[in-house]
């Protein structure tokens, strides 16, 4: 996501305000994310200007996915069995959680079976 442009000499003041709000609210968001980085992580992103630069570069950097968290789901539902009382809705949702979490992982997950 790019900063969005200036807006032109013409504009609409609800045009001029809402890029203004952007600004100020991408500053705030990108000094946060700044002052909460290590000096080494901090130095490297501080020539970004939007904090969308900042996140993609972190997704690049610490995005991978991980193995051991898709294994652990995966086996959470490979090994998981509703036990007698437990609510049907309170199972099912607790594997879809499992089913998710090892997805954005990077499990395929077969859906034709």
């Amino acid at each position: 996501m790019e900063c969005p442009q200036v807006p032109a000499a013409n504009a609409t003041q609800t045009v001029r305000e809402a890029h203004e709000h952007w600004v100020k609210v991408n500053e705030k968001a990108r000094a946060y994310i700044l002052a909460s980085l290590s000096e080494v992580l901090a130095k490297k992103h501080e020539s970004m200007l939007t904090t969308c630069e900042i996140m993609d570069s972190f997704q690049e950097m610490f995005g991978q996915a991980s193995y051991q968290i898709k294994h652990d789901a995966l086996k959470y539902i490979y090994n998981s069995c509703i036990n007698e009382g437990t609510s049907v809705r309170e199972h099912v949702l607790n594997m879809m959680v499992h089913f998710n979490v090892a997805e954005m992982n990077g499990a395929v997950i077969d859906e034709a079976i």
